[in-house]
């Protein structure tokens, strides 16, 4: 049927065309009314125009449907009335495609704005670049390890660290890597793994950069304290009969002296006896010794998970300066305290981190000991990514770069009287916190341990 009113509509344009060219030869052969004759040739121009303009709908209709879909422009619409029910199905066939293409569209964007929030949420950075270091995506938990704003090339990250640059330049597909980068206050051990990719004919890599810092300290941490769960264990056991023996023969022998004195009448005899008796009491002596030897290791396994609470880091500082108050105004040496934003607060153990942070003075303290013009500072703050840092600073002698590494292994201590689990210790309640301990030395310059949330 629609074939046919398109048919007919043609037929009668057509006839209509004729009609008026007859009519235009008349008046032009046979009458003198050439004005009419005017009139009716621009009407047959029109029926021209008009006929040809009807029989490429069609093709226009089929043209603009093709350069929607070219441009990717799905808001337009197709109807066409007055020629029949096939060109009616057309315009409806070419809206229904139209209108599936624009639900592919959204459904498309909206699986990119999912993999893109994805993307954004997850804690891992993640990089997509091409062979030259052009970079096609970068999420937000990379701007924020590197603190960058936007990175459009890996060549921009020469400042940050030229070990990353390369690293990340010359990684192979399904190749794992180990960077390090050591900034002022914090030390950065990545973890990168890339996997390649092709899109149309871009070749891209992708990597996950990892902060492992955390937990291969957490791991160390795990290793030493088995470690000293075992060797406690083992000396313990092996120490606790011999002080006990030696403190029993102690006792019997000023038994047997008092009531057999006059049997060790020869000098010689008697000078063995105190001998033996002095040996028994060195021997008790240097073994309960190392039993509080030990048992001073014993804390590094007997932390207390912390009882958090809110509270203002300044009043946690004046706790601190009365208590060391005294001590550092005996030793001459210039305190200066600083809490910016004043209101600061912490969620923590406030007895656990009063422990370091006191510590950490005393170190400090001692340090400025052959000091001209000592001076020490308590510190806090938030730092670049947001999180909440304390740091304790002094003007002391420092540490060598070569024990700078060991300052926080158990047992380790440059000090004749140390027992070198006091870092070690304030380490590991740090890490209870899930925050951080460490430092940045310039000998004879500068020290500062952070202690990082």
């Amino acid at each position: 049927m629609g074939s046919r009113n398109f048919r007919l509509s043609v037929v009668l344009r057509v006839l209509a065309l004729l009609a008026t060219i007859v009519l235009m030869v008349v008046l032009f052969l046979l009458t003198d009314y050439y004005l009419t004759s005017l009139l009716v040739l621009a009407v047959l121009i029109y029926e021209v125009y008009s006929l040809i303009s009807f029989v490429e709908t069609t093709n226009t209709l089929l043209t603009n449907f093709l350069e929607s879909l070219r441009y990717s422009d799905f808001s337009r619409t197709y109807e066409i009335s007055g020629a029949g029910k096939s060109f009616a199905r057309l315009s409806e066939s070419f809206n229904q495609v139209i209108s599936d293409f624009r639900k592919v569209r959204e459904e498309r964007e909206q699986n990119y704005f999912y993999l893109r929030t994805v993307v954004e949420h997850i804690g891992i950075g993640l990089i997509a670049y091409r062979q030259n270091g052009e970079v096609e995506l970068i999420n937000n938990a990379t701007k924020k390890l590197f603190q960058l704003s936007q990175l459009k090339n890996l060549k921009e990250l020469e400042a940050v660290s030229p070990e990353l640059k390369n690293g990340l330049m010359n990684i192979s597909n399904g190749e794992n890597i180990l960077v390090k980068i050591r900034e002022k206050d914090e030390i950065l051990q990545l973890a990168i793994y890339a996997t390649e990719f092709k899109v149309a004919d871009k070749n891209i890599r992708l990597v996950s950069i990892k902060d492992i810092q955390s937990e291969l300290e957490e791991k160390e941490m795990e290793s030493w304290q088995k470690l000293i769960r075992v060797l406690t264990h083992e000396i313990m056991n092996s120490i606790t009969p011999i002080a006990s023996l030696t403190q029993t023969l102690d006792y019997l022998i000023k038994d047997v002296r008092e009531r057999y004195d006059n049997i060790f009448s020869d000098e010689g005899e008697a000078e063995v006896v105190e001998e033996v008796e002095m040996a028994l009491k060195t021997i008790h002596k240097r073994s309960t010794g190392l039993l509080h030897f030990v048992e001073s290791y014993r804390n590094l396994t007997r932390i207390p998970k912390p009882n958090y609470t809110i509270f203002q880091v300044q009043k946690l500082f004046d706790t601190i300066s009365s208590l060391m108050k005294e001590e550092i105004h005996r030793k001459g040496i210039t305190c200066d305290i600083s809490v910016e934003p004043p209101n600061l607060e912490l969620s923590a153990d406030e007895q656990l981190i009063e422990q370091v942070i006191i510590n950490l003075i005393r170190n400090s303290i001692q340090a400025l000991d052959k000091t001209d013009n000592p001076k020490l500072s308590m510190k806090s703050s938030l730092d670049q990514r947001g999180r909440i840092l304390i740091q304790i600073s002094d003007n002391g002698q420092g540490i060598l770069p070569d024990v700078l590494d060991k300052i926080f292994v158990p047992f380790f201590t440059t000090k004749p009287k140390g027992s070198g689990i006091g870092l070690s210790l304030s380490r590991q309640i740090l890490r209870l916190h899930g925050g951080t301990l460490t430092v940045h030395s310039e000998p004879d310059v500068e020290t500062i341990f952070t202690l990082r949330f």
